[in-house]
């Protein structure tokens, strides 16, 4: 029986991108060695490297205004990364869960943070509306999708300052003017591969605005010209998120995506609110295409609806303890059978509650 899996990170990937990504570990391009033992300045890995930086470029339009590295310490470090190089008379966020609301604290160790809204008086259940980014700010910082809670912006603000955005749990997933970003980071191993590395975009022009001396590992100079590889860099979780990126290539890249994305969202939601055993936990309009929450009505067994999920191959469904319930994360890599057969779960469950 199929596992249908709808974990929120690590999330899941294409088949054919891990079976392989298998087989480089017995044997990396018919070198006879595995891929996590060769060396990183070898020719075939900066290949992989440089595939993986123009398939980028390329499912986001990107010119050569942008450079594209693959650092470490996830999503986390770049909380800290984006003010220690350029947050200098102050810096504006947007306030939409634990993951800005992290990105915020770490922003205050280097100067002026001002948070501009924030959702957290509703349990971040919406994203704020008509806020304003004060124009003497070095960036507007926000996230793009809130992993935790379930909401997405979908469209973004028209910012008088560089833009900067944490698009880890949804890049690639629909389409969007990635020129208009100074900055974009993305932890891998929610839409894009492993845990292990981080994709981030920057604006050349941007990194040119670098406030203060840092250490060498919290350099984006450095980084970029390193191209990646100032240390010893994460080569098989690159190695992943460039055959993933190669399979949405493939596939018709990020409008393909998005057209799915949004069938599978639309299947799910609409069962959620038809279903009188669930019930939604943030607004409708701010609802996330990639973690969709719901929590159960009163009254119905939860037990028994986690005993159908088992016996139906689901996993991956609990919800943050910040919300409770259950998140079905529908990454692009989710075919649209799984959401059908969490459906069709949801549908049998409000039946034997009768």
């Amino acid at each position: 029986m199929k596992n249908h899996n709808f974990s929120a990170g690590p999330g899941i990937l294409p088949q054919e991108v891990l079976q392989e990504a298998a087989q480089a570990c017995i044997d990396f391009g018919g070198s006879g060695l595995s891929i996590l033992e060769v060396s990183h300045r070898g020719k075939n890995i900066i290949a992989v490297f440089d595939e993986a930086v123009a398939l980028v470029k390329k499912l986001l339009n990107l010119n050569d205004d942008f450079e594209v590295v693959f650092l470490q310490g996830g999503a986390s470090l770049q909380f800290s990364m984006v003010p220690a190089n350029f947050l200098g008379n102050g810096a504006a966020y947007l306030n939409t869960g634990v993951w800005a609301a992290k990105a915020i604290k770490e922003a205050k160790y280097y100067g002026k943070t001002e948070v501009v809204a924030s959702s957290e008086d509703r349990n971040f259940a919406y994203i704020p509306k008509d806020y304003n980014i004060p124009s003497d700010a070095d960036y507007f910082h926000f996230t793009s999708n809130n992993t935790i809670y379930g909401t997405q912006m979908m469209e973004f603000p028209e910012s008088p300052v560089p833009l900067v955005c944490d698009m880890s749990s949804d890049i690639f997933s629909h389409s969007l003017d990635a020129s208009k970003f100074s900055l974009i980071y993305a932890g891998a191993q929610k839409n894009m591969g492993p845990a292990g590395t981080t994709l981030v975009i920057i604006r050349k022009d941007f990194l040119e605005k670098q406030q203060r001396a840092l250490p060498s590992m919290l350099n984006y100079k450095i980084h970029v010209d390193g191209e990646s590889m100032f240390n010893t860099p994460p080569v098989f979780a690159v190695y992943v998120a460039m055959l993933t990126l190669r399979w949405l290539d493939k596939n018709g890249g990020i409008e393909w995506a998005e057209k799915r994305n949004k069938v599978k969202s639309e299947l799910f939601y609409k069962e959620l609110d038809r279903n009188s055993k669930f019930k939604g936990t943030v607004d409708i309009a701010d609802r996330s295409q990639m973690n969709a929450n719901f929590v159960m009505a009163d009254g119905a067994d939860e037990d028994l609806f986690k005993t159908m999920l088992k016996d139906a191959g689901i996993s991956g469904l609990n919800g943050h303890r910040s919300v409770g319930g259950f998140r079905a994360s529908m990454y692009n890599a989710m075919g649209l059978d799984s959401v059908q057969a969490l459906v069709d779960v949801m549908k049998a469950f409000e039946q034997k509650q009768g």
